[in-house]
């Protein structure tokens, strides 16, 4: 059995910001692949199915976000389950939008919804961080994450939440390298952060070089006393 929990907000208000991600990714596996009905229990709404033979149960914490460990550790509990039985799909500020990374434990980084679930799961339970991007200042961190996605957003946060939900199998049979690069090749150039060929430099000449100066080409009068002289000095080969 796997427990595979998005985390957010709930209420109307919240449900298209960035900080909802996690919801949107669970919503997107429900949507696509054969689970009950969602229906509220351990302060959440769950919703259970099978994913590649495995039992699997799809939660989202109604306790609001920093106290989604409580729901989640409560199921937990009442399953029998350990961290490893844990995978977690959340926002994550410090990868750009459409980046998706997996890790098993480490840190919460700031983040307070991970914070909670550490404190109520313990840590090494898998993290599907979803990219969202910075703002560039922290006195913006606020208002982006509960801030809506905006349009052009659309572009790649569909074709994510699709990936997610199309592979989600290879998600609970651990194979998180070859998920995150289905998700990857789904979003690719679809971020508005593709990345543009830098101008070519010209060649720089070596200092011998540009210090090497040209010989100046010599025009030798044809007649009179200066064109006697200087074929005399040059040499007149004639």
């Amino acid at each position: 059995m796997l427990i595979i929990a998005g985390l957010g907000n709930p209420g109307r208000q919240y449900e298209n910001n960035r900080h909802n991600v996690g919801f949107m990714a669970a919503d997107a596996i429900f949507r696509r692949h054969s689970f009950s009905p969602w229906s509220k229990k351990f302060s959440a709404e769950i919703a259970t199915g099978t994913l590649g033979g495995e039992k699997v149960i799809l939660i989202k914490p109604q306790t609001f976000m920093n106290l989604s460990g409580q729901a989640i550790g409560e199921a937990m509990r009442f399953y029998k389950l350990e961290p490893k039985d844990l995978v977690v799909l959340y926002d994550e500020l410090d990868l750009a939008p459409a980046k998706l990374r997996i890790k098993t434990g480490g840190g919460h980084g700031g983040h307070n919804g991970i914070k909670s679930i550490d404190a109520h799961c313990g840590k090494d339970y898998r993290r599907v961080r979803i990219g969202i991007g910075h703002p560039g200042d922290k006195a913006r961190v606020h208002g982006h994450v509960l801030g809506d996605f905006a349009k052009v957003d659309q572009d790649w946060l569909e074709p994510m939440l699709d990936a997610i939900a199309d592979n989600a199998e290879m998600l609970v049979r651990g194979d998180d390298s070859g998920f995150m690069n289905r998700v990857s090749l789904a979003v690719k150039g679809k971020s508005g952060e593709a990345e543009t060929p830098a101008p070519q430099k010209p060649k720089k000449q070596s200092h011998i070089r540009q210090a090497r100066q040209s010989k100046p080409a010599v025009n030798i009068p044809e007649d009179g006393p200066m064109a006697a002289m200087l074929k005399k000095l040059l040499g007149d080969k004639n």
